[in-house]
């Protein structure tokens, strides 16, 4: 039997502010969509960062067959770079595959108009161009669905793993979930001075806040308090049945209560009470802390691809925390006091797109 016919694509061109509804209408109804391709998304960093948002379309008799959200992050301390997207660990090329080649040519050919030697594109269909560097094992994503009840969610995680947990649950800590002004001081605070221990600095507060007020039902914040002492928090994405806690940390004393472990078992119990059925843990770079950390939770990884093209001479920039180029600021990042680092910070972090 032949295949059906298609028409060939017609036209690849930059999205125009006129676009927004039909980009939101592709979006919701295209398979393999992230919370990353919304144009929610792409307007809140924009609107946080200054970071333009550029969309390529391709379109086929009048209609959009596939699109490439970028942001252009610039910063004089790591570069400038077309990213998909920004602040995100997914996105890339979204549609009908056929549209690949064209879609990435213009996505080069922009970077050159906008002065960018870089284009990092994150998930999705990737480049078949020689040009293009593909990262198929730096990465992993953790999915897995949620359990049935509360009961047989604590069942499921690994028997280690279940028990950090029991521990956690036998102390005095109490869970909001939230969105609110007071939800939100607790979760930056938290997140501030857990990133600030990892030796990394804070994104802007206004990058949160953008997010939450761009996202409205699809975002929450879950603290976990201790003598009504915010301990651990995570502001937390849904997206088609999915609950993506995006933005997590712990205080120094979170270890010892076991904080974070009651963080990630009572967003699992209300992510499905709120009717979701699967727990995306989010990506974690390949045999780090982080990585290990999701397994022992009882999460398989899934290896994940990264493209990367350079213009011609041109070394792509370096954000990855793991770079030993990073290791001695990283250690003296870790002794800032805290006010220095989050004034600092963010300024530094506006740049990590």
């Amino acid at each position: 039997m032949n295949a059906p016919f298609r028409p060939s694509l017609t036209k690849i061109r930059l999205a125009d502010p006129g676009d927004r509804g039909a980009l939101a209408r592709f979006v919701s109804e295209a398979e393999n969509a992230t919370p990353f391709h919304r144009p929610e998304w792409l307007e809140a960093v924009t609107r946080a960062t200054g970071h333009p948002a550029h969309v390529l379309l391709a379109e086929r008799e009048g209609a959009i067959a596939a699109l490439l959200p970028l942001h252009a992050a610039h910063s004089p301390l790591f570069g400038r770079a077309l990213v998909s997207t920004g602040f995100a660990v997914g996105g890339g090329l979204l549609g009908d595959p056929d549209a690949a080649r064209d879609l990435f040519a213009a996505a080069t050919e922009l970077a050159r108009r906008l002065t960018c030697p870089t284009v990092e594109v994150r998930g999705g269909v990737m480049p078949a161009d020689a040009a293009w560097h593909i990262k198929r094992d730096s990465h992993a994503g953790f999915v897995a669905p949620l359990a049935a009840d509360d009961e047989a969610q604590l069942t499921w995680i690994p028997r280690k793993q279940r028990a950090e947990v029991r521990k956690g649950l036998a102390n005095a800590l109490d869970v909001r979930v939230g969105r609110e002004a007071q939800d939100r001081d607790w979760h930056y605070a938290v997140y501030a001075e857990s990133v600030r221990n990892l030796g990394t600095p804070v994104f802007p507060r206004a990058l949160f806040e953008a997010v939450m007020d761009a996202f409205g039902a699809d975002a929450d914040i879950l603290t976990v308090l201790h003598e009504g002492r915010a301990v651990a928090s995570v502001l937390s994405l849904y997206h088609r049945g999915a609950v993506m806690p995006y933005w997590g940390g712990g205080v120094h004393a979170a270890r010892s209560l076991r904080a974070n472990d009651v963080m990630y078992y009572a967003l699992m119990c209300h992510a499905r009470r709120r009717g979701c059925d699967r727990f995306d843990f989010g990506r974690s770079k390949t045999d780090t802390g982080a990585y290990h950390f999701k397994r022992n939770w009882g999460f398989e990884p899934q290896p994940l691809s990264y493209a990367v093209w350079s213009a011609d001479g041109a070394p792509p920039r370096d954000v990855n925390p793991l770079s030993p180029r990073y290791k001695a600021k990283i250690a003296l990042w870790q002794k800032l006091p805290l006010g220095v680092a989050n004034r600092v910070g963010p300024f530094i972090a506006r740049g990590l797109a």
